[in-house]
């Protein structure tokens, strides 16, 4: 990368703040820092519904599961959207950083991961309010068949401030889809009142929190980490929701709380 085209595609996405044409500038200032094979701009909205702003890709099957599983319910499993769910993130974060220590085995990994055949993830967090994060994500996929290098994340990391800022002042006054003024309740009692609705299995919060963070991708040890419990408590609790559950393994567990996610993203539209 020479400066001078850092130079000419910076200066041409600031001019473009503001307009159409700006999702498509950014996107060529972003790929002289890093080749990506595809990209997908989300803004994420609390818990609710989030909104794609911008895609383009070389290969189309990656995003062939986004508007149907993605956006209907499985983002409620993804690393980046819990870290947007902590709030105030800013800056280039990768997926492989953050994901769960058991996310490549989970049912939302082979169901949906696997088949977009993404290989690695490079986000632009750009946060808005205490409600909404844009997310701009650069990928590598089976087009190129080979990760992200060292030098290209070491200089999105150079780039960061900028590039946040620039998207944060392009969205400045987005307003989301799901424009619903309350917002909804925690995800872990909307679970259980569907539960209790949908088959009549009554869940305390301790376990509906179990039941997310393993579907999640978290091991017992990670999950004792988040609750403060030991893994031998996360056990106990995922023997006790198993044997609610009437199943045996995470991939029963993700057959059956799956239907469920998609009910609570379409309550309250």
């Amino acid at each position: 990368m020479k400066d001078s085209d850092n130079d000419r595609l910076l200066a041409q996405a600031i001019q473009s703040l503001g307009t159409p044409d700006f999702a498509q500038a950014y996107a060529s200032l972003l790929r002289i820092h890093a080749a990506f094979d595809n990209l997908i701009i989300i803004a994420y909205n609390g818990e609710k519904r989030p909104t794609v702003l911008y895609r383009e890709f070389t290969d189309p099957i990656v995003y062939q599961p986004m508007d149907d599983e993605y956006l209907g319910s499985a983002y409620l499993l993804d690393p980046f959207y819990h870290q947007h769910r902590k709030g105030d993130t800013h800056g280039i974060i990768r997926l492989r950083d953050i994901a769960p220590d058991h996310f490549r085995r989970t049912q939302y990994y082979k169901t949906y991961y696997k088949q977009t055949t993404l290989l690695d993830e490079i986000a632009v967090f750009a946060t808005l309010s205490d409600a909404v994060t844009i997310t701009t994500c650069l990928g590598r996929d089976r087009s190129s068949g080979a990760p992200f290098s060292k030098k290209e994340i070491q200089t999105l990391q150079g780039h960061a401030r900028a590039l946040s800022v620039l998207a944060e002042k392009n969205w400045q006054d987005f307003q989301p889809e799901d424009n619903r003024s309350h917002e909804p309740a925690p995800l872990g009692d909307r679970l259980r009142e569907v539960f209790k609705r949908q088959h009549d299995i009554k869940l305390s919060p301790r376990q509906a929190e179990v039941a997310l963070f393993i579907l999640r991708g978290h091991s017992s040890l990670s999950i004792g980490l988040n609750l403060g419990v030991s893994p031998q408590t996360v056990k106990v609790f995922r023997r006790q929701l198993y044997a609610k559950c009437g199943i045996s393994s995470q991939a029963e567990l993700f057959s059956l709380l799956m239907p469920l996610f998609a009910r609570l993203t379409n309550e309250g539209e």
